[in-house]
């Protein structure tokens, strides 16, 4: 075992040198002693453009996507049913820090609006109780389904969080935002569903 060790540790030593003199040798094999200079031209666009992970598509005014998420349970429920009443829909997650923060304004929402509107919850995470006790620590008392596979947040085009959609009896989206407050709620509330 001791021989094996001083085996690689010699190796790995031989092999480090002849890096180093190697890369000597091809540095200088391309020196002529003489300058040349090369141009070159880089034909792009000069505009800077902040990197991200995504953004998400611009709904407003197109049709509420009809795709299929499921129950605590586990069962299969059609968002298409959704439509025919004034609608806000959450699309949350507990791993989404905003998505958190803005939890307990939605639940004072519900509690303000939820006679007159559906209040609704799609989380992208898959169905758990612990997922569910969150929301409801949070004071959420309206539904919630689970997107686990994504079909939802693919039809909607979404991809950062949390998204807020709040659509007409019509199935028609009329706003979309990002992270909201109770009194923002209200004003969209009453500024699109009277």
């Amino acid at each position: 075992m001791r021989d094996r060790r001083r085996l690689l540790i010699g190796s790995l030593a031989v092999s480090a040198v002849l890096s180093v003199v190697v890369g000597l040798v091809i540095a200088r094999s391309g020196d002529t002693g003489t300058a040349e200079t090369e141009s070159v031209v880089i034909d792009v666009d000069p505009t800077f453009a902040v990197p991200s992970i995504g953004v998400n598509d611009k709904v407003e005014g197109t049709p509420f996507p009809a795709a299929t998420v499921r129950t605590l349970a586990g069962d299969a429920f059609e968002t298409s049913s959704l439509v025919g009443q004034p609608l806000v829909v959450n699309i949350w997650g507990s791993t989404c820090g905003p998505c958190k923060a803005e939890l307990p304004d939605l639940a004072a929402a519900h509690l303000r609006f939820g006679d007159t509107v559906r209040f609704v919850g799609i989380d992208y995470l898959p169905p758990s109780d612990a997922e569910e006790q969150f929301a409801r620590d949070k004071g959420i008392q309206y539904e919630l389904f689970y997107d686990a596979d994504g079909e939802f947040i693919t039809a909607a085009g979404i991809a950062t969080f949390p998204v807020t959609l709040f659509v007409a009896p019509d199935g028609t989206i009329v706003e979309q935002t990002g992270l909201l407050d109770e009194e923002r709620i209200a004003a969209l509330v009453t500024e699109h569903f009277g």
